[in-house]
């Protein structure tokens, strides 16, 4: 199997961009170059870039991808620095949750205050303003 850059792109759903970055990075390695110089992307870098895909879906960040990654070549390695890295990213990941539900609180109570009316009047556009402004 030889996909070009094109294909690989379109079969992961990743930007033509997004893989050059990774190949930048050193998330993908380099591919061989066909005769006309065109990338030559096999099973293997398939695969890797659709692990890559699937740990940002799910909100790694590409230092944490990276070891991953150098983990998942490890295949008889221990998975406790695996699990490690799932355990710290979803403690993040329910910190996020738990600041997006007070901006929803918070932004809640703003709409509910607004008693509609004129700008100058407006309890957003109010809360908005700098405090010196109030």
């Amino acid at each position: 199997m030889a996909l070009t850059i094109g294909e690989l792109g379109k079969t992961t759903d990743t930007k033509v961009e997004t893989i050059r970055y990774y190949e930048r990075i050193g998330l993908l390695p380099k591919p061989p170059r066909t005769g006309g110089n065109y990338r030559a992307y096999g099973a293997a870098e398939l695969g890797r870039l659709s692990f890559i895909r699937r740990a940002r879906d799910l909100g790694f960040p590409l230092d944490q991808v990276r070891a991953l990654l150098s983990l998942s070549d490890d295949r008889g390695r221990d998975c406790a620095t695996v699990d490690a890295l799932a355990r710290d990213h979803l403690t993040e990941v329910e910190r996020k949750i738990a600041d997006l539900t007070a901006l929803r609180r918070e932004l809640a109570a703003l709409i509910t205050s607004c008693g509609g009316g004129t700008v100058a009047d407006c309890r957003i556009i109010e809360a908005l303003a700098p405090h010196a402004n109030r």
